[in-house]
Protein backbone atom coordinates (compact mmCIF):
# COMPACT_ATOMS: atom_id res chain seq x y z
CA UNK A 1 0.00 0.00 0.00
CA UNK A 2 1.20 3.54 -0.81
CA UNK A 3 0.00 7.10 -0.36
CA UNK A 4 0.00 9.39 -3.42
CA UNK A 5 -0.37 13.09 -2.66
CA UNK A 6 -1.06 15.56 -5.49
CA UNK A 7 -0.50 19.25 -4.86
CA UNK A 8 -2.59 22.09 -6.25
CA UNK A 9 -0.26 22.71 -9.20
CA UNK A 10 -0.46 19.01 -10.12
CA UNK A 11 -4.25 19.13 -10.54
CA UNK A 12 -4.63 22.76 -11.65
CA UNK A 13 -6.43 22.04 -14.94
CA UNK A 14 -8.22 19.23 -16.73
CA UNK A 15 -5.11 17.90 -18.48
CA UNK A 16 -3.24 17.69 -15.16
CA UNK A 17 -6.16 15.99 -13.42
CA UNK A 18 -6.21 13.35 -16.16
CA UNK A 19 -2.45 12.93 -15.77
CA UNK A 20 -2.80 12.42 -12.01
CA UNK A 21 -5.56 9.88 -12.56
CA UNK A 22 -3.35 7.95 -15.00
CA UNK A 23 -0.59 7.84 -12.40
CA UNK A 24 -3.03 6.41 -9.87
CA UNK A 25 -4.18 3.83 -12.41
CA UNK A 26 -0.58 2.77 -13.06
CA UNK A 27 -0.06 2.30 -9.30
CA UNK A 28 -3.33 0.43 -8.71
CA UNK A 29 -1.61 -2.85 -7.83
CA UNK A 30 0.14 -1.06 -4.96
CA UNK A 31 -3.28 -0.21 -3.42
CA UNK A 32 -2.92 3.58 -3.41
CA UNK A 33 -4.65 6.01 -1.08
CA UNK A 34 -4.80 9.42 -2.74
CA UNK A 35 -4.50 12.77 -0.92
CA UNK A 36 -5.22 15.99 -2.81
CA UNK A 37 -4.81 19.71 -2.27
CA UNK A 38 -7.22 22.32 -3.58
CA UNK A 39 -7.02 22.85 -7.35
CA UNK A 40 -4.49 25.45 -8.51
CA UNK A 41 -4.64 28.73 -6.59
CA UNK A 42 -8.04 28.03 -5.03
CA UNK A 43 -6.81 28.42 -1.44
CA UNK A 44 -5.42 31.88 -2.20
CA UNK A 45 -8.66 32.84 -3.97
CA UNK A 46 -10.77 31.64 -1.05
CA UNK A 47 -8.66 33.63 1.39
CA UNK A 48 -8.93 36.74 -0.77
CA UNK A 49 -12.72 36.35 -1.03
CA UNK A 50 -12.93 36.01 2.76
CA UNK A 51 -10.83 39.14 3.32
CA UNK A 52 -12.89 41.15 0.85
CA UNK A 53 -16.05 39.97 2.56
CA UNK A 54 -14.76 41.37 5.86
CA UNK A 55 -14.96 44.79 4.15
CA UNK A 56 -18.45 44.13 2.80
CA UNK A 57 -17.79 42.71 -0.68
CA UNK A 58 -19.46 39.38 -1.54
CA UNK A 59 -17.88 37.68 -4.54
CA UNK A 60 -17.10 34.00 -5.11
CA UNK A 61 -17.59 34.13 -8.87
CA UNK A 62 -13.93 33.48 -9.76
CA UNK A 63 -13.82 30.35 -7.59
CA UNK A 64 -17.15 29.03 -8.85
CA UNK A 65 -16.33 29.70 -12.52
CA UNK A 66 -12.92 28.01 -12.22
CA UNK A 67 -14.38 24.79 -10.81
CA UNK A 68 -17.30 24.79 -13.24
CA UNK A 69 -14.82 25.09 -16.12
CA UNK A 70 -12.87 22.14 -14.70
CA UNK A 71 -16.03 20.06 -14.46
CA UNK A 72 -16.97 20.92 -18.02
CA UNK A 73 -13.52 20.16 -19.46
CA UNK A 74 -13.45 16.84 -17.57
CA UNK A 75 -16.94 16.04 -18.89
CA UNK A 76 -18.27 15.57 -15.34
CA UNK A 77 -21.67 16.34 -13.83
CA UNK A 78 -21.88 20.18 -13.78
CA UNK A 79 -23.77 20.23 -10.47
CA UNK A 80 -21.23 18.04 -8.64
CA UNK A 81 -20.07 20.85 -6.33
CA UNK A 82 -23.17 23.06 -6.30
CA UNK A 83 -23.99 22.39 -2.65
CA UNK A 84 -20.44 23.34 -1.68
CA UNK A 85 -20.67 26.58 -3.70
CA UNK A 86 -23.95 27.43 -1.96
CA UNK A 87 -22.49 26.83 1.49
CA UNK A 88 -19.39 28.85 0.62
CA UNK A 89 -21.60 31.74 -0.50
CA UNK A 90 -23.42 31.54 2.82
CA UNK A 91 -20.17 31.77 4.81
CA UNK A 92 -18.95 34.70 2.72
CA UNK A 93 -22.27 36.49 3.17
CA UNK A 94 -22.06 35.94 6.93
CA UNK A 95 -18.57 37.46 7.07
CA UNK A 96 -19.76 40.48 5.11
CA UNK A 97 -22.64 41.05 7.54
CA UNK A 98 -20.59 41.03 10.74
CA UNK A 99 -17.46 42.52 9.10
CA UNK A 100 -15.27 40.18 11.11
CA UNK A 101 -13.00 37.36 9.98
CA UNK A 102 -11.81 35.00 12.69
CA UNK A 103 -9.24 32.19 12.32
CA UNK A 104 -12.05 29.67 12.87
CA UNK A 105 -14.11 31.18 10.04
CA UNK A 106 -11.10 31.30 7.73
CA UNK A 107 -10.57 27.56 8.24
CA UNK A 108 -14.23 26.87 7.46
CA UNK A 109 -13.93 28.86 4.23
CA UNK A 110 -10.59 27.40 3.12
CA UNK A 111 -11.96 23.87 3.59
CA UNK A 112 -14.16 24.24 0.50
CA UNK A 113 -11.11 24.02 -1.78
CA UNK A 114 -10.12 20.51 -0.76
CA UNK A 115 -13.72 19.33 -0.55
CA UNK A 116 -14.24 20.36 -4.17
CA UNK A 117 -11.00 18.79 -5.36
CA UNK A 118 -11.67 15.39 -3.76
CA UNK A 119 -15.07 15.24 -5.42
CA UNK A 120 -13.70 16.23 -8.81
CA UNK A 121 -10.67 13.94 -8.76
CA UNK A 122 -12.71 10.98 -7.49
CA UNK A 123 -15.37 11.59 -10.15
CA UNK A 124 -12.70 11.78 -12.87
CA UNK A 125 -11.27 8.48 -11.60
CA UNK A 126 -14.71 6.85 -11.87
CA UNK A 127 -15.10 8.18 -15.40
CA UNK A 128 -11.85 6.36 -16.24
CA UNK A 129 -12.94 3.07 -14.68
CA UNK A 130 -11.27 3.53 -11.30
CA UNK A 131 -13.40 3.25 -8.13
CA UNK A 132 -12.59 6.72 -6.73
CA UNK A 133 -14.34 7.65 -3.46
CA UNK A 134 -14.18 11.20 -2.07
CA UNK A 135 -13.36 11.16 1.65
CA UNK A 136 -13.27 14.13 4.04
CA UNK A 137 -10.32 13.67 6.40
CA UNK A 138 -12.17 15.53 9.17
CA UNK A 139 -14.92 12.90 9.06
CA UNK A 140 -12.66 9.85 9.40
CA UNK A 141 -10.77 10.64 12.57
CA UNK A 142 -8.15 13.26 11.72
CA UNK A 143 -8.62 15.06 15.03
CA UNK A 144 -6.52 18.08 15.95
CA UNK A 145 -6.14 20.74 18.59
CA UNK A 146 -7.97 24.06 18.11
CA UNK A 147 -5.12 26.17 16.75
CA UNK A 148 -6.96 27.35 13.66
CA UNK A 149 -4.60 27.93 10.76
CA UNK A 150 -1.82 25.77 12.21
CA UNK A 151 -3.51 22.83 13.92
CA UNK A 152 -1.59 19.84 15.27
CA UNK A 153 -3.03 16.29 15.05
CA UNK A 154 -3.85 14.73 18.39
CA UNK A 155 -1.93 11.64 19.52
CA UNK A 156 -3.62 8.27 19.22
CA UNK A 157 -5.60 8.93 16.02
CA UNK A 158 -3.90 6.25 13.89
CA UNK A 159 -6.29 3.43 14.72
CA UNK A 160 -9.42 5.43 13.89
CA UNK A 161 -7.97 6.76 10.62
CA UNK A 162 -6.80 3.32 9.51
CA UNK A 163 -10.13 1.70 10.42
CA UNK A 164 -12.16 4.23 8.42
CA UNK A 165 -9.87 4.11 5.38
CA UNK A 166 -9.82 0.32 5.24
CA UNK A 167 -13.61 0.34 5.08
CA UNK A 168 -13.63 2.48 1.93
CA UNK A 169 -14.84 0.35 -0.97
CA UNK A 170 -12.60 1.70 -3.68
CA UNK A 171 -9.66 4.09 -3.92
CA UNK A 172 -9.98 6.73 -1.21
CA UNK A 173 -9.38 10.32 -2.37
CA UNK A 174 -8.78 12.18 0.88
CA UNK A 175 -8.91 15.91 1.57
CA UNK A 176 -5.48 17.22 2.44
CA UNK A 177 -4.85 20.12 4.81
CA UNK A 178 -7.99 19.59 6.94
CA UNK A 179 -8.83 18.22 10.36
CA UNK A 180 -11.44 18.68 13.10
CA UNK A 181 -11.10 19.75 16.73
CA UNK A 182 -12.94 18.44 19.79
CA UNK A 183 -15.70 21.01 19.32
CA UNK A 184 -16.38 19.69 15.80
CA UNK A 185 -14.95 22.74 14.01
CA UNK A 186 -12.89 22.24 10.85
CA UNK A 187 -9.22 23.11 11.31
CA UNK A 188 -6.34 23.48 8.88
CA UNK A 189 -2.81 22.13 9.28
CA UNK A 190 -1.07 25.21 7.88
CA UNK A 191 -0.26 26.14 4.32
CA UNK A 192 0.98 23.16 2.27
CA UNK A 193 -0.55 20.97 4.97
CA UNK A 194 -1.69 18.37 2.44
CA UNK A 195 1.84 16.93 2.60
CA UNK A 196 1.30 16.56 6.33
CA UNK A 197 -2.02 14.81 5.74
CA UNK A 198 -0.32 12.36 3.39
CA UNK A 199 2.27 11.55 6.04
CA UNK A 200 -0.37 11.20 8.78
CA UNK A 201 -2.43 8.86 6.62
CA UNK A 202 0.64 6.90 5.56
CA UNK A 203 1.76 6.44 9.15
CA UNK A 204 -1.72 5.37 10.26
CA UNK A 205 -1.89 2.72 7.53
CA UNK A 206 1.76 1.67 7.78
CA UNK A 207 2.27 2.06 4.03
CA UNK A 208 5.45 1.06 2.22
CA UNK A 209 5.99 4.53 0.73
CA UNK A 210 4.57 8.07 0.77
CA UNK A 211 4.75 9.81 -2.60
CA UNK A 212 4.58 13.60 -2.87
CA UNK A 213 3.69 14.48 -6.47
CA UNK A 214 4.55 18.09 -7.26
CA UNK A 215 5.78 20.31 -10.10
CA UNK A 216 9.52 19.77 -9.58
CA UNK A 217 11.65 16.65 -10.01
CA UNK A 218 12.41 16.12 -6.35
CA UNK A 219 14.20 18.12 -3.68
CA UNK A 220 16.60 20.52 -5.40
CA UNK A 221 20.08 21.80 -4.59
CA UNK A 222 18.53 25.29 -4.60
CA UNK A 223 15.50 27.11 -5.95
CA UNK A 224 15.72 26.66 -9.75
CA UNK A 225 13.93 29.99 -10.27
CA UNK A 226 16.91 31.65 -8.56
CA UNK A 227 19.69 29.55 -10.08
CA UNK A 228 18.85 27.40 -13.14
CA UNK A 229 21.88 25.20 -12.37
CA UNK A 230 19.85 23.61 -9.57
CA UNK A 231 19.58 19.84 -9.78
CA UNK A 232 17.58 17.26 -7.90
CA UNK A 233 18.99 15.27 -5.01
CA UNK A 234 18.70 11.52 -5.43
CA UNK A 235 18.67 10.81 -1.70
CA UNK A 236 18.67 12.66 1.58
CA UNK A 237 17.97 11.88 5.21
CA UNK A 238 14.88 12.65 7.26
CA UNK A 239 16.97 15.12 9.26
CA UNK A 240 18.27 16.91 6.17
CA UNK A 241 14.80 17.09 4.63
CA UNK A 242 13.32 18.40 7.89
CA UNK A 243 15.91 21.18 8.00
CA UNK A 244 15.28 22.03 4.35
CA UNK A 245 11.54 22.28 4.95
CA UNK A 246 12.05 24.29 8.15
CA UNK A 247 14.21 26.86 6.39
CA UNK A 248 11.98 27.38 3.38
CA UNK A 249 12.11 24.54 0.84
CA UNK A 250 8.53 24.74 -0.43
CA UNK A 251 8.56 21.22 -1.84
CA UNK A 252 7.74 19.87 1.65
CA UNK A 253 5.60 21.04 4.56
CA UNK A 254 7.87 21.50 7.62
CA UNK A 255 5.96 18.92 9.68
CA UNK A 256 5.50 16.42 6.86
CA UNK A 257 8.21 14.07 7.94
CA UNK A 258 7.27 13.67 11.60
CA UNK A 259 4.74 10.82 11.14
CA UNK A 260 6.94 9.21 8.48
CA UNK A 261 9.98 9.31 10.76
CA UNK A 262 7.93 7.78 13.56
CA UNK A 263 7.11 4.78 11.37
CA UNK A 264 10.30 4.73 9.29
CA UNK A 265 8.36 5.17 6.04
CA UNK A 266 10.31 6.43 2.99
CA UNK A 267 9.03 9.65 1.42
CA UNK A 268 9.55 10.06 -2.33
CA UNK A 269 9.19 13.45 -4.07
CA UNK A 270 8.19 13.12 -7.75
CA UNK A 271 7.28 15.35 -10.69
CA UNK A 272 3.73 14.95 -12.00
CA UNK A 273 4.69 16.34 -15.40
CA UNK A 274 7.78 14.12 -15.70
CA UNK A 275 6.86 10.91 -13.87
CA UNK A 276 9.79 8.99 -15.35
CA UNK A 277 12.23 11.21 -13.42
CA UNK A 278 13.52 9.36 -10.38
CA UNK A 279 12.92 12.33 -8.08
CA UNK A 280 14.24 12.30 -4.51
CA UNK A 281 13.83 9.69 -1.82
CA UNK A 282 13.99 10.61 1.86
CA UNK A 283 15.23 7.84 4.14
CA UNK A 284 16.35 7.52 7.77
CA UNK A 285 20.03 7.68 6.79
CA UNK A 286 21.77 10.12 4.47
CA UNK A 287 24.21 9.39 1.65
CA UNK A 288 27.17 11.76 1.35
CA UNK A 289 27.71 13.49 -1.99
CA UNK A 290 30.78 14.93 -3.73
CA UNK A 291 29.57 18.46 -2.92
CA UNK A 292 30.24 20.23 0.37
CA UNK A 293 26.51 20.33 1.24
CA UNK A 294 23.17 19.16 -0.14
CA UNK A 295 21.26 22.37 -0.72
CA UNK A 296 20.88 26.11 -0.21
CA UNK A 297 17.39 27.25 0.83
CA UNK A 298 15.93 30.55 1.93
CA UNK A 299 13.01 32.01 3.82
CA UNK A 300 12.15 35.57 2.89
CA UNK A 301 10.11 38.24 4.71
CA UNK A 302 11.16 37.43 8.25
CA UNK A 303 11.71 40.03 10.96
CA UNK A 304 14.75 40.68 13.14
CA UNK A 305 13.90 41.77 16.70
CA UNK A 306 16.61 43.02 19.03
CA UNK A 307 16.21 43.67 22.77
CA UNK A 308 18.89 45.42 24.83
CA UNK A 309 18.22 45.48 28.56
CA UNK A 310 18.60 48.87 30.23
CA UNK A 311 18.34 47.19 33.63
CA UNK A 312 21.06 44.62 32.89
CA UNK A 313 18.77 41.64 33.09
CA UNK A 314 20.54 38.46 32.20
CA UNK A 315 20.26 37.13 28.67
CA UNK A 316 18.51 34.06 30.04
CA UNK A 317 15.80 36.19 31.68
CA UNK A 318 15.35 38.37 28.61
CA UNK A 319 15.18 35.33 26.36
CA UNK A 320 12.68 33.54 28.58
CA UNK A 321 10.36 36.53 28.88
CA UNK A 322 10.72 37.46 25.21
CA UNK A 323 9.76 33.96 24.06
CA UNK A 324 6.74 34.09 26.36
CA UNK A 325 5.59 37.41 24.90
CA UNK A 326 6.06 36.24 21.31
CA UNK A 327 4.30 32.96 22.06
CA UNK A 328 1.33 34.85 23.51
CA UNK A 329 1.14 36.82 20.25
CA UNK A 330 1.38 33.67 18.11
CA UNK A 331 4.76 34.72 16.70
CA UNK A 332 7.21 31.92 15.90
CA UNK A 333 11.00 32.18 16.08
CA UNK A 334 13.53 30.60 13.70
CA UNK A 335 16.84 31.97 15.02
CA UNK A 336 18.11 33.43 18.30
CA UNK A 337 21.43 34.79 19.55
CA UNK A 338 22.43 36.37 22.87
CA UNK A 339 25.15 38.45 24.47
CA UNK A 340 25.48 39.46 28.13
CA UNK A 341 22.35 41.62 28.14
CA UNK A 342 21.14 41.63 24.54
CA UNK A 343 18.95 39.19 22.65
CA UNK A 344 18.35 39.00 18.89
CA UNK A 345 15.44 36.96 17.54
CA UNK A 346 14.35 36.20 13.99
CA UNK A 347 10.67 35.43 13.40
CA UNK A 348 9.55 32.56 11.20
CA UNK A 349 7.68 34.91 8.86
CA UNK A 350 6.28 38.41 8.53
CA UNK A 351 3.23 39.28 10.61
CA UNK A 352 0.44 41.84 10.45
CA UNK A 353 1.44 45.23 11.77
CA UNK A 354 -0.97 45.19 14.72
CA UNK A 355 0.34 41.80 15.90
CA UNK A 356 3.95 42.98 15.78
CA UNK A 357 3.10 46.34 17.37
CA UNK A 358 1.42 44.68 20.34
CA UNK A 359 4.35 42.33 20.82
CA UNK A 360 6.92 45.13 20.48
CA UNK A 361 5.11 47.24 23.10
CA UNK A 362 5.43 44.40 25.58
CA UNK A 363 9.03 43.63 24.60
CA UNK A 364 9.88 47.29 25.25
CA UNK A 365 9.22 46.60 28.94
CA UNK A 366 12.35 44.42 28.89
CA UNK A 367 14.61 47.07 27.37
CA UNK A 368 15.23 48.87 24.11
CA UNK A 369 13.36 46.83 21.50
CA UNK A 370 13.79 47.35 17.77
CA UNK A 371 12.42 45.55 14.73
CA UNK A 372 13.82 45.23 11.23
CA UNK A 373 11.56 43.94 8.48
CA UNK A 374 12.27 42.65 4.96
CA UNK A 375 14.93 40.26 6.24
CA UNK A 376 15.69 36.75 4.95
CA UNK A 377 17.31 33.58 6.24
CA UNK A 378 19.60 31.74 3.84
CA UNK A 379 20.64 28.29 4.99
CA UNK A 380 23.21 25.78 3.72
CA UNK A 381 22.22 22.22 4.65
CA UNK A 382 23.76 18.78 4.41
CA UNK A 383 25.45 15.98 6.33
CA UNK A 384 28.60 16.89 4.37
CA UNK A 385 29.03 19.97 6.60
CA UNK A 386 29.92 17.90 9.64
CA UNK A 387 33.49 18.46 10.74
CA UNK A 388 34.27 20.98 7.97
CA UNK A 389 36.45 23.44 9.89
CA UNK A 390 36.78 26.04 7.13
CA UNK A 391 33.38 25.92 5.44
CA UNK A 392 32.06 28.81 7.56
CA UNK A 393 35.07 30.86 6.51
CA UNK A 394 34.26 30.07 2.88
CA UNK A 395 30.61 31.07 3.32
CA UNK A 396 31.58 34.44 4.80
CA UNK A 397 34.15 34.98 2.05
CA UNK A 398 31.60 34.31 -0.68
CA UNK A 399 29.01 36.59 0.89
CA UNK A 400 31.58 39.31 1.56
CA UNK A 401 32.89 39.23 -2.00
CA UNK A 402 29.35 40.00 -3.11
CA UNK A 403 28.92 42.87 -0.65
CA UNK A 404 26.58 40.93 1.63
CA UNK A 405 26.90 41.30 5.40
CA UNK A 406 25.39 38.58 7.57
CA UNK A 407 23.50 40.15 10.47
CA UNK A 408 23.16 36.86 12.35
CA UNK A 409 24.66 33.39 12.01
CA UNK A 410 23.68 30.09 13.58
CA UNK A 411 24.61 26.43 13.25
CA UNK A 412 22.77 23.47 14.71
CA UNK A 413 24.42 21.20 17.26
CA UNK A 414 24.23 18.41 14.67
CA UNK A 415 26.38 20.56 12.34
CA UNK A 416 24.22 19.86 9.30
CA UNK A 417 23.08 23.45 8.73
CA UNK A 418 24.54 26.95 8.70
CA UNK A 419 21.99 29.78 8.59
CA UNK A 420 22.70 33.46 7.97
CA UNK A 421 20.40 36.48 8.14
CA UNK A 422 20.53 38.93 5.24
CA UNK A 423 18.22 41.43 3.56
CA UNK A 424 15.43 40.30 1.19
CA UNK A 425 17.08 42.24 -1.64
CA UNK A 426 20.20 40.07 -1.33
CA UNK A 427 18.52 36.67 -1.64
CA UNK A 428 19.25 36.00 -5.31
CA UNK A 429 22.91 36.94 -5.06
CA UNK A 430 23.44 35.02 -1.82
CA UNK A 431 21.69 31.85 -2.98
CA UNK A 432 23.43 31.80 -6.37
CA UNK A 433 26.91 32.36 -4.92
CA UNK A 434 26.45 29.85 -2.07
CA UNK A 435 25.01 27.30 -4.48
CA UNK A 436 28.13 27.64 -6.61
CA UNK A 437 30.25 27.18 -3.48
CA UNK A 438 28.62 23.95 -2.32
CA UNK A 439 28.76 22.40 -5.77
CA UNK A 440 32.37 23.39 -6.46
CA UNK A 441 34.09 23.61 -3.07
CA UNK A 442 37.90 23.41 -3.36
CA UNK A 443 39.19 19.85 -3.24
CA UNK A 444 41.32 20.61 -0.18
CA UNK A 445 38.21 21.24 1.90
CA UNK A 446 36.40 18.09 0.88
CA UNK A 447 36.61 15.46 3.54
CA UNK A 448 38.31 17.91 5.94
CA UNK A 449 37.70 16.92 9.55
CA UNK A 450 38.57 18.36 12.94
Amino acid sequence: MIVMKFGGSSIADAEKVHRAVRLVAEARERRPVVVVSAHGKTTDQLLESARRASFGTIDTSVITAYHQTLLSELDLEPTLCDDLFDRLQGFIRGVSLIRELTPRTIDQILAFGEQCSTRIVAACMRSQGLPGVAVNSFEIGLETDSRHGAATPLPGIDASLASHLRKVEGIAVVTGFLGKDAAGSITTLGRSGSDYTASIVGAALGVEEIQIWTDVSGVMTCDPSVDPRARSLARLSFEEASELAYYGAEVLHPATLVPAIRKGIPVRVLNTMHPSDSGSIILPESALTEASAKSVVYKEDVCLITIASARLMSAVEILSRAFGILSDSGIGVHMATTSEATVSLVTDRDYDEHILSQAMNRLAELGTAQIYREQAIVCVIGEELKGKVRILEEIFAVLGSNGIKARMVSQSATEINIAVLIRNAEIATAVTSLHELILAVPQSFRGERR
